[in-house]
């Protein structure tokens, strides 16, 4: 970056602080701290739901799965398409619940201090990894543009990131901890627009450079570029959703990540203040969730289309076939000019810190209202609860900070807080909808959840001979899938970065022979020899537009226990290279493509890493055949539990633990069955009223007279909804539409 981009940044700094300094001057209770009064309307509601919903992480991941996968890759983002619908539903439960944190909610609904404790616990975590991954994200893109990847300090070369994301975190202290949820608000209507300008700003400037590297710019206008990108590009990277076998996202891995993260959302700890709980009325809840969230919708598809244009420019560059991640950063660097780079950075941070903002005053309100006030000090002053919010909020930062540079993988990340929610998730809806959910069955289905899903996969891993037991160490099968194609000038580009690397292993491999050899290790001069004459007979060859490309692609290997690899060993525990997998099924799928299905020999021991998979034991042993499956597949599986097995703990111990008083679940279901009236008083005045009449809701129940809690739904409710829904066909159709352009 030039002194033009740090001079864009250090405005934006300035901006957002003095934001923090002029709101803080309106805080005089935790209610205009945590919630901001409660007097948000639309337009504030939007860019609140937003901005909390969209992370630096979230341009990051799509650009990094669409480089890897094609179209389908933006799935990695997109899948919220499917939920946002039912926030239609959603944002009023959190406007009728007129708690300040969803902790405060189970507190109410199972009557326990305790469990609201427990929930703040989750909170923290839950915030920590999330805001790990957006400040993973910002690293990621910030080192390309800085044009540093590292810091010497002594011998040792340390990544720029892990400089860059600590000053960052600094930043959205500054502004946060000074001005509670009034001024993440703020910063989010100014945040918001600068994500839509990020989503938008690199196409022209990618367009423009397809015409003028692949096209003629004497005559080619920048809507050429669409045109080019079809030709630089293979069909196979415009289909909506991949193959089965082949993408990371087919439709049943985007389903199964759809229910979990629907089962999930709901308690992710934020919503209580983006997902309504801070707006004026129920109307202002509604329209600023569903649009805010709808908004980010269109921007995956800017993001998309950005991802695209990046793999038709950069298909064959060094830095990306190490890390798809820095896709972003890359085009970022390579097609900005000075000023607008650092534009660009203001944006990625703008959606960093319109979601850590929001985290940093909710998990603080989270430890105030749920532990410090309700354990520490039950006297605490007004005062007091914001001193204590501050403090607490600068933790989940630093946590944040420190668990991005102990991790620094953002799909890995993002792949945690898909699970991480289903804690309290069974217990939030079961307790939503069946009065019967009883307190003791809560913590049991948490305590299954923690020990099942967390706990027991990073213990058993210690266990002695888990890693290298034959009966857990299984793979599914390496699919080798050879298609004879026209080559695509991407293509080209590809394959001149596999010669550079193929070069790279011949001669890294001929200089280990040659010291083996003057070693005298007769064994590995063997090994050695047979890898150096692999490496010659089967170097890639150069390729020209339009030849026969043979595309050999192979998945699976990925082991069905473990998150990690398994890797082949000796009896010494001794790493092996070269192993020779053993053919088990060939196939000629099509006139042009054939197949292999291979595993590793049988007297083969394979050593494990990562964490236990625990939860897909229960498929092996009602006798699933895992070794069959794809990645995908594996991964899906994994997901079915996790959304399942919760609900049925939940239910199963509440039918034989002790009920919870009649008295609170009659004032909890009349109060969130009473419509908020902006009025304070005048809505204080009508929950007294339903309160005294809980029967009056038995009218409005779908079975009346049970133990469950549905509702008829209202006119406005469905066609709400049904509206929403013709928004997620629509926005589909766009992203085809857009990615059709030029074919």
């Amino acid at each position: 970056m030039t002194w033009p981009d740090y001079v864009v940044l250090l405005g934006y700094f300035v901006v957002m602080i003095v934001i923090g300094i002029i709101s803080s001057k309106s805080i005089k209770g935790q209610e205009d701290y945590f919630m901001g009064g409660r007097g948000f309307g639309k337009i504030l509601q939007t860019f609140a739901a937003f901005g909390a919903g969209t992370g630096s992480s979230d341009p990051v991941n799509t650009g990094r799965t669409t480089f890897t996968s094609g179209l389908s890759g933006m799935w990695s983002v997109m899948y919220w398409l499917f939920v946002t619908p039912f926030y239609w539903i959603t944002s009023v439960w959190y406007r009728r619940m007129r708690h300040l944190t969803l902790g405060d909610w189970f507190v109410e609904r199972y009557e326990s201090k305790a469990l609201g404790a427990a929930y703040c616990a989750f909170g923290l975590l839950f915030f920590m990894v999330y805001g790990s991954m957006l400040f993973s994200a910002i690293g990621k893109v910030a080192a390309p543009l800085a044009n540093i990847n590292a810091i010497a300090i002594g011998e040792t070369a340390i990544p720029i990131e892990y400089f860059l994301v600590p000053i960052i975190g600094v930043v959205v202290l500054a502004y946060g901890i000074l001005g509670g949820l009034r001024a993440a608000y703020y910063t989010d209507l100014i945040q918001g627009i600068c994500i839509i300008l990020l989503s938008i700003m690199l196409i022209p400037f990618g367009l423009n450079a397809l015409v003028e590297q692949y096209g003629d710019p004497s005559s080619d206008s920048m809507l050429a570029g669409f045109r080019i990108l079809h030709e630089q590009l293979p069909k196979e990277h415009f289909e909506l959703v991949g193959s089965s076998s082949m993408s990371e996202f087919p439709w049943y891995r985007v389903v199964a990540i759809v229910l979990i993260n629907l089962m999930g959302i709901v308690v992710q700890p934020h919503f209580i203040a983006t997902g309504g709980g801070s707006a004026k009325s129920e109307w202002d809840a509604r329209v600023g969730l569903v649009v805010g969230n709808f908004l980010k919708r269109f921007c995956t598809v800017g993001w998309m289309l950005t991802a695209l244009i990046a793999l038709a420019l950069f298909a064959g560059h060094p830095e990306l076939a190490g890390d798809p991640d820095k896709t972003w950063g890359i085009a970022s660097r390579e097609l900005l000019s000075p000023g607008l780079t650092g534009l660009m950075v203001a944006c990625l941070l703008a959606a960093l810190m319109s979601s850590v903002d929001a985290y940093m005053i909710v998990g603080s309100g989270l430890v105030v209202r749920n532990v410090y006030a309700a354990y520490i000090n039950e006297n605490a002053t007004e005062n007091e609860c914001v001193r204590a919010g501050r403090i607490t909020g600068s933790v989940i930062v630093a946590g944040a900070v420190l668990i991005s540079l102990l991790m620094m993988d953002v799909f890995e990340q993002l792949q945690l807080t898909w699970v991480l929610a289903v804690l309290f998730a069974a217990p939030f809806w079961i307790g939503m909808y069946w009065r019967r959910a009883t307190t003791s069955a809560a913590w049991i289905t948490v305590a299954y959840c923690a020990i099942v899903f967390f706990i027991a996969p990073n213990v058993l891993p210690f266990v002695p001979g888990v890693r290298t037991a034959a009966h857990y160490t299984i793979t599914n099968d390496f699919v080798e899938t050879t298609t004879t194609r026209a080559a695509a000038p991407s293509d080209i580009a590809r394959r001149n970065l596999d010669i550079e690397l193929w070069r790279d292993q011949l001669e890294q491999a001929q200089q280990q022979l040659a010291t083996a050899k003057e070693d005298g290790d007769a064994s590995r001069i063997a090994r050695l020899e047979q890898q150096v004459t692999l490496l010659e007979t089967t170097g890639p060859k150069l390729l020209s537009v339009g030849d026969q490309l043979t595309e050999v692609t192979r998945t699976g290997g990925q082991p069905i226990f473990w998150s990690g690899d398994v890797s082949p060993i000796d009896e010494k525990g001794n790493p092996i290279e070269g192993i020779q997998l053993i053919v088990v099924k060939e196939q000629q799928l099509d006139e042009n493509s054939t197949q292999k299905v291979m595993r590793y020999p049988e007297d083969i021991t394979l050593r494990a890493s990562g964490n236990f998979k625990l939860d897909l034991l229960l498929f092996q042993l009602v006798g699933v055949e895992l070794r069959s499956k794809s990645n995908a597949a594996i991964d899906t599986l994994g997901l079915l539990p996790k959304m399942a097995a919760p609900m049925l703990v939940m239910i199963l111990f509440s039918l034989f633990t002790r009920r919870n008083s009649k008295e609170a679940l009659d004032r909890y279901y009349a109060k969130m069955n009473t419509p908020v009236d902006p009025d304070p008083q005048r809505d204080h005045s009508n929950l007294q009223a339903a309160m005294e009449d809980p029967e009056s809701i038995e009218r409005h129940k779908i079975f009346p007279g049970s133990e469950l809690e549905f509702y008829w739904p209202s006119k406005l409710d469905v066609v709400g909804f049904i509206i929403c829904v013709a928004v997620c066909c629509g926005i589909i159709a766009i992203a085809a539409w857009v990615a059709g352009i030029g074919g």
